[in-house]
């Protein structure tokens, strides 16, 4: 894609001119909303993890409070640095300040970044990924729950991008994009499912506009508590949680949040929980799992917002006892990222893949259609 065709359709866009081996430079055109659009640095989780506390020495000279850390926080980019000032994350003597603001002699400095200042080389690990589809282009994994995405903070080996490293030469990684390769979206650790790699740095631009223009078709399958009355949609403000950072909220203020839409359709009932289809419009960090607790409806056995407790049902010791043996079947959240559309970036055709769900949630769906059946969700 070129810078010219990035601005007519309104998207943000980078060069980069470096010499090739003959001496003559060359523009090097990447897609700069994958990195900077909440749209995909949402769909990670980035906890603030505090790196330092720094009193300023009483000789200092009066300098950006930006520089003054990138001075003393080894391997943090500048852009990381001012991305957590913009996000309050830098507080001078117990206060959030901007970036232009300049520190003095004996200044309290707390940093907070998204994870800690580390090597960002990923190393390979030879672990077993299950391949759904693989071209010269794209890779689709199917993604088993308990597996962390990429390394990040407590998650620097064992991860997806680990294995990926291990049996695919040279994956693509654009510009503030390091420590992920090929990466052009994530799903939860506990969520299983599928998940689109894009194996050159064309496809990653290619594959990474269609997620900025939410032409990417995404549907998950998802248990929840309650009966839903009928098919719906889920909109708001998804940010963090004021009470706990790893947890999202919906707000009604943009200021709070990023825009989010959930297309759910009922396709089970089971009584006390409903199996549902979601589509999303937006991939925001924990979207599905803090839509439906938005809406009274947790997602099944999700400790982090309240589904691993009983939240319908009868109060009697035989049901307590079936849900326990629910959980421990399943002890993580009932969410599958159950299909996959795109246009490939080759031949421009439109391409849809399908994962079955995994053992833990379909023995849980025939756990309750048994239980159901039985006649004991009426008592």
């Amino acid at each position: 894609m070129t810078i010219a065709a990035c601005k007519l359709q309104g998207l943000q866009s980078g060069v980069d001119e470096m010499p090739d081996r003959q001496g003559y430079f060359i523009k090097k055109s990447y897609f700069c909303a994958m990195l900077e659009d909440e749209e995909l640095r949402d769909s990670e989780e980035q906890d603030l993890y505090e790196h330092l506390k720094i009193t300023v020495d009483k000789g200092q000279t009066p300098v950006r409070v930006d520089k003054f850390l990138m001075q003393r926080i080894e391997n943090a980019s500048r852009n990381r640095i001012q991305g957590s000032i913009e996000a309050g994350s830098v507080l001078v003597n117990g206060k959030a300040v901007k970036s232009s603001y300049k520190v003095k002699p004996q200044d309290q400095i707390s940093v907070v970044l998204p994870h800690p200042p580390r090597d960002t080389e990923v190393y390979p690990e030879d672990i077993d990924i299950n391949i759904v589809y693989e071209d010269d282009h794209v890779l689709l994994v199917n993604k088993d729950a308990g597996m962390v995405v990429h390394p990040g903070y407590n998650n620097y080996s064992g991860t997806l991008v680990n294995a990926l490293v291990f049996h695919f030469q040279q994956l693509p990684q654009l510009p503030g994009n390091e420590g992920r390769p090929g990466l052009v979206h994530r799903i939860d650790k506990d969520t299983s499912g599928l998940l689109l790699i894009s194996k050159h740095e064309y496809a990653m631009t290619w594959l990474a506009k269609q997620f900025f223009d939410h032409s990417i078709s995404r549907k998950y399958i998802a248990l929840v508590w309650g009966d839903l009355a009928e098919d719906g949609t889920v909109t708001g403000y998804i940010g963090r949680s004021l009470k706990d950072r790893r947890v999202m909220d919906v707000y009604d203020s943009e200021e709070k949040g990023k825009w989010s839409v959930t297309h759910y359709r009922v396709l089970e009932r089971f009584g006390y929980v409903t199996l549902i289809e979601c589509q999303l419009e937006t991939g925001r960090t924990h979207q599905i799992r803090a839509h439906m607790k938005h809406i009274g409806h947790p997602l099944f056995s999700d400790a982090l917002y309240g589904g691993d407790k009983i939240l319908a049902g009868t109060v009697f010791s035989k049901y307590k006892q079936f849900i326990n043996n629910c959980f421990e079947i399943m002890p993580r959240q009932a969410l599958h990222a159950q299909s996959l559309g795109f246009n490939h970036p080759s031949t421009k055709k439109f391409m849809n893949f399908e994962s079955a769900l995994p053992a833990d949630f379909k023995a849980v769906i025939e756990k309750w259609s048994a239980y159901v059946a039985s006649g004991k969700s009426n008592q």
